[in-house]
């Protein structure tokens, strides 16, 4: 197969101060690999090379120290959010990652501003964490349900886009994925998580009272993606049917924003003469 693969994942990634419809990109998208077990095969032996790939940058970026990368994962329910952690993440060293999951908020989260625990959770320098959800559900699921008003997630929007700058401008790289599902598609797999006993943790119930919800779903994620997609915080729409393609255009991003920070092992020690170094036996 010829390699072309770096060219075509630029069409995921959505452009600042533009308005965006998510149809425009189909959840059902396989890129430069054909929709079949053939596909599905070469994807997987890429992914393999991307991830062995990100192994070694992620101990470059633990070692040189001066930088850090925040993934967010934002998804429907059942869009592939722990899947993506699990296998993109796979050859990751774990004192070097960071995960944070955002639930519900409570008492003492809500006592203070929205962006608070949210904080509390970026990865130090040297690390990669990741948002497992994030500080845009206190924008999206209180505007579906209409607990704030458009006044309120205006500002939200806002104080994202300040806070967002403000950690870019720290050394922290941002990496937010949208990981885009079809509601038949995650009919399927609330149907499989129901009929699977090892799966049965993972179903909840109130999964299926917000699919009535999923025109407005789809429509607030369209006005977080137009208010929010900046320069220094794009975000990417990751076609995510098929889960073998979502690994590898998730890896790919992840491997090439650690390339491009240009990172370094720091030299030795002050002190240390190589030549003349000699350990007791």
């Amino acid at each position: 197969m010829k390699e072309k693969f770096h060219v075509s994942i630029k069409k995921y990634i959505l452009q600042p101060n533009h308005s965006f419809k998510l149809k425009k990109i189909s959840f059902n998208d396989t890129g430069d690999f054909s929709d079949d077990e053939e596909g599905k095969q070469a994807a997987e032996v890429e992914t393999g090379k991307i991830l062995s790939k990100l192994d070694e940058l992620q101990q470059l970026l633990y070692a040189d120290a001066s930088r850090a990368l925040l993934i967010v994962l934002q998804a429907m329910d059942t869009g592939g959010k722990d899947g993506t952690i699990k296998n993109v993440m796979r050859n990751v060293n774990p004192q070097g990652c960071k995960v944070a999951s955002f639930k519900v908020p409570t008492p003492l989260e809500l006592s203070h501003d929205f962006l608070w625990r949210v904080h509390q959770e970026i990865p130090p320098k040297g690390y990669i964490g990741i948002f497992n959800r994030s500080h845009y559900e206190d924008v999206l699921v209180p505007r579906v349900h209409g607990t704030i008003s458009k006044k309120v997630q205006k500002q939200r929007f806002d104080q994202i886009n300040d806070f967002e700058r403000m950690l870019s401008q720290n050394g922290v790289t941002l990496l937010k994925f949208f990981l885009h599902i079809s509601k038949e598609e995650q009919r399927q797999r609330l149907l499989a998580r129901a009929r699977d006993p090892q799966k049965h943790w993972k179903f909840n119930i109130n999964d299926i009272h917000e699919r009535k919800y999923w025109d407005d779903y789809q429509r607030n994620f369209e006005q977080i993606f137009s208010a929010t997609s900046t320069k220094f915080a794009p975000w990417i729409v990751v076609p995510a049917n098929h889960k073998w393609y979502r690994n590898l255009v998730v890896g790919k991003f992840v491997v090439k924003t650690l390339k491009e920070m240009d990172l370094k092992f720091p030299p030795p020690p002050p002190g240390l003469n190589l030549k003349k170094l000699k350990i007791p036996r």
